[in-house]
């Protein structure tokens, strides 16, 4: 298996899944069709499916022009979002398995919270999860439709993973993430040396790193409750809202 970053828009990506044994492939959250065909060409590959995280245009508006290109492409989407996943073919849910080619399987993560219906698509064997606007590295999604118990309940579910596991997300936005990220940790070095090195494209990272550097899963590391409480005061130190208010201060941080 191989897998290739296609950038689209102004800083989303979407990704080819790549079975070598067939040269078949999948695409994650193609918002565009045009960089995804020629992706696709480039690399060698037959378009079989479209594996879409969650419904925001920006992670499915190539889903028509693709099916109109390739009208046998399964589209794969949460079985919530069922009017909300243009031209879906078939609907999952936590632990559906999906597959390309004949080598490579991935299963599904039910991760509500940056939407209702989202879901990350994580490869077992290689390791690797798709994690849509879920999952950034060094930050996460805002919370469009969730509550932040919901949030953190994803979050800590993709946090388990093995720290092998690489980590494709859905934007870049890493930079201002760990920007962020050390103004709630301003001692942690794992922080501080990835700014140092981080470039663009910055996917993909790790579960192991994420550990690290990510505050949105290290709501209980030391003095970062006290941090946070500076400037949104969470309502109890519970993990959940310590989130949300962890949460409420990224939404209007400028740095």
């Amino acid at each position: 298996m191989r897998i290739v970053p296609v950038p689209c828009l102004e800083d989303n990506y979407a990704y080819l899944v790549v079975c070598e044994a067939t040269n078949r492939a999948a695409v994650v959250d193609p918002s565009e069709a045009e960089p995804v065909l020629a992706a696709a060409k480039v690399e060698g590959v037959t378009l079989v499916a479209i594996w879409n995280t969650h419904h925001h245009w920006d992670h499915t508006g190539g889903n028509e022009a693709l099916v109109a290109a390739l009208p046998d492409l399964e589209v794969i989407g949460h079985v919530s979002d069922e009017a909300r996943i243009p031209k879906w073919t078939r609907l999952v849910d936590e632990g559906s398995e999906v597959t390309v080619g004949d080598e490579v399987t991935a299963e599904i993560i039910f991760n509500p919270g940056h939407t209702t219906g989202a879901i990350s698509y994580w490869i077992r064997s290689a390791p690797a999860v798709f994690t849509g606007d879920t999952l950034f590295l060094a930050g996460c999604g805002r919370m469009f439709e969730g509550t932040p118990p919901m949030m953190h309940e994803s979050l800590s579910k993709l946090a388990a993973l093995p720290e092998d596991t690489r980590v494709y997300c859905g934007h870049e936005y890493t930079a201002a993430n760990l920007k962020f990220a050390a103004a709630v940790e301003p001692d942690n070095r794992d922080i501080a040396a990835l700014r140092e090195s981080v470039a663009t494209p910055s996917v993909p990272g790790t579960i192991a790193m994420e550990r690290k550097t990510n505050p949105f899963l290290r709501v209980s590391a030391p003095g970062v409750a006290e941090r946070v409480s500076e400037h949104q005061r969470p309502k109890d130190d519970s993990p959940a809202e310590l989130f949300g208010a962890m949460r409420r201060w990224k939404d209007g941080f400028r740095g």
